[in-house]
């Protein structure tokens, strides 16, 4: 049973999230969905990351297997012919090797997330970053991300619903950088807990307006309530998955 790998990009401001359930319209539905009406075939669409509601991806990762051996280009065509019209569009496809797995073969998960930091209300960039228009302390919140970098307990970082077994996360990057009236946090890891980095930016965000948090005491007391806001979903973005073999992955 051929599998393919494809790149998504999607807009997440009307979808529930990666995940597909009963209460709306998700990714994984609606590019199921295209998929059936291109072939017929009722597949599962699995994703290197379950973005929540209201979040976007530059390039989300996926695979999915079918019972026929397509052309690459035959499929992407096709499938974004029925995804005309909703906001999530496929960027490539290709055949890989049948245990080629997008989530578990992903050694790295990269995430950016940006603030608009001005007075004047946002209008063309609504819903796709988070408004904040008192001035912000950008050299105190990079201070304070170096600080998330390593291996840590995130307990205080993760949502109360999180379903990962250790809250023991290692994190590779985490920087932030001005551009004009934006701010621009950026994050990688091998995987994230749930809310993590929303979490970490609604901490370093009020950092930068002066609250006096501190990372080290954040960890050490290990509770949710020691951390600062979970920040808006719209300002996120799913940016990239590596793979340590993706050079090896075509047939």
């Amino acid at each position: 049973m051929p599998r393919f790998k494809i790149n998504l990009e999607y807009d997440g401001t009307n979808l529930i999230g990666w995940q597909e359930n009963q209460d709306g319209p998700s990714v994984q539905s609606v590019v199921q969905d295209a998929i059936y009406k291109f072939c017929g075939e009722k597949t599962d669409v699995v994703s290197a990351g379950r973005t929540d509601a209201g979040v976007h991806a530059i390039c989300m990762t996926a695979h999915f297997d079918l019972d026929k051996d397509w052309e690459n280009d035959t499929v992407m065509r096709a499938v974004n012919f029925y995804l005309v019209g909703k906001p999530v569009s496929v960027l490539d496809c290709e055949r890989v090797a049948d245990d080629f797995h997008s989530r578990f073969n992903c050694v790295k998960r990269y995430y950016k997330y940006v603030v608009l930091n001005r007075s004047a209300p946002v209008v063309l960039d609504k819903n796709r970053v988070w408004w904040v228009p008192q001035k912000l302390d950008v050299e105190k919140m990079q201070q304070s991300a170096e600080k998330l970098i390593g291996k840590h307990d995130f307990t205080s970082f993760r949502a109360a619903q999180c379903q990962a077994k250790s809250p023991i996360k290692t994190l590779d990057t985490a920087t932030v950088t001005q551009d004009g009236e934006k701010i621009i946090f950026e994050f990688s890891a091998r995987s994230f807990l749930h809310h993590q980095v929303r979490n970490m930016v609604g901490t370093l965000v009020e950092i930068g307006l002066g609250k006096p948090y501190d990372i080290d005491e954040i960890f050490a007391q290990k509770k949710r309530g020691a951390a600062g806001v979970n920040a808006p979903a719209s300002g996120l973005y799913f940016v990239r998955a590596s793979y340590a073999t993706d050079g090896d992955l075509k047939k």
